[in-house]
This record gives structure tokens, sequence and C-alpha cells, in this order.
């Protein structure tokens, strides 16, 4: 199926191709695409509404999250993946417990590679969501990650999280795989928590509206 002028931009985004503060123009986006101009301006008009792009003087950018936003965004993260965590520990098959547990293992072989490891992190917490096997939930936590797309880096290029955040990723996994909700839950939230706080470390180092996910 053809994606549509509205999911190429998003992917491109999510994709870091374009970045927090990069300019949107109309007919780069037509060319790039291979669409019409008059798509992409609908496009453009969506994604505004949804506080995905940000007027700049006349010209649309990619928006950024200022520092209470971010704490917005992580607070709702942390509820809405502990609730996935929770439901996935009574509703998740033994295949998809299976593929979490060799997504895991899988994932190790990225360790040193922050932009690997990110898209990784993604596609894992993506199956937990699956898992929950509650429709309302993952598109919630569809528009929640689409937000995460606006931070511009990983916090996973942090010295040592990236091994960390597997460890943590690994302890979900048994927590489900065990049947215990409530630790999967527990499990899953502390997880959110320690990469807000790896994220804010590295933004109170990094430059002016450098960012990380």
């Amino acid at each position: 199926m053809q994606k549509d002028a509205y999911t190429l931009i998003l992917e491109a985004i999510d994709g870091g191709i374009y970045r927090p503060g990069d300019r949107l123009v109309e007919a780069e986006l037509a060319e790039r695409f291979g669409v019409s101009r008059t798509p992409v301006r609908e496009a453009l008009q969506r994604l505004e509404t949804q506080s995905m792009l940000a007027r700049d003087g006349r010209s649309l950018i990619v928006a950024s999250l200022d520092h209470n936003q971010l704490a917005e965004l992580y607070v709702v993260r942390a509820e809405l993946e502990g609730l996935a965590a929770r439901l996935a520990a009574k509703h998740a098959t033994p295949e998809e417990v299976k593929v979490l547990s060799d997504m895991v293992e899988a994932d190790r072989a990225h360790v040193g590679d922050p932009a690997a490891l990110s898209r990784a992190n993604r596609r894992f917490h993506k199956q937990i969501h699956l898992a929950s096997h509650n429709r309302f939930l993952v598109q919630q936590l569809d528009l929640v990650h689409r937000s995460m797309a606006l931070l511009a880096t990983t916090s996973l290029a942090a010295e040592g999280r990236g091994q960390a955040a597997l460890n943590e990723h690994a302890e979900i996994v048994r927590a489900i795989a065990d049947g215990d909700g409530e630790a999967a839950q527990a499990a899953l939230r502390s997880h959110i928590s320690k990469a807000f706080e790896t994220r804010l470390k590295l933004d109170a180092g990094a430059p002016r509206g450098a960012g990380d996910r």
C-alpha cells in the first residue's frame, strides 16, 4: 500500500531526516517524496495541528519540546507503558513472550551503536504495546511515541546506558513471562524513569536545544 504524504513526513521526522528546528518546505517535500504539493500542504497543516510542527515567522519547522513538555511527556509515557506491561503479563501469548525475549538478546549486538539501539528499543516497546492486546492503549501509545520523535538524539547514547537499558528490558520480560502484572508495571515504569533521569543529565551538559530520546 502506497504511503500518503502525512505518513512519509512523519516517518522522516521519526527517522531523524528532519530534526527539531529544521524548516520544512512544501516544494522540497513534494519533490523528495514524489507527490504533488496539495497532499503535502494538507499533511503539513495536519502536523501543525498535532503540534509536530511549529511556526517560525512564515516558515514551518519541526517542533521541539521545552523542559516542562518533556517532563509531561515522560509522566504520561511511564503511566501508559506501565499499564501496557501489566496487561501484557496477563494477555501475552507464549509466542509474544518468546519474541520479546529474543529481541533483548538480539539487541545486545547493538550496544555501542546508539542509533541502531534506539531503533531496536522502539521495536521492543512497540511489541509490549501489542502484547497488551488493548487497541485503545496501543493508539494512545502511538501518539506518545510520535511525540518522542521531537527529541533530537537518544538517551541510549549516554555511556553505559545501552547495556543498562537492555538489562532493564530483560527484567520487564521476566515479569511478563511470569504473569506478574504488578512487577512488570513497576519494572517498566522504573525503566522509563531511568531513561528520563539520563536525559536530564545529558541535557544539563548539552548545548542549548539539544535533546535525546
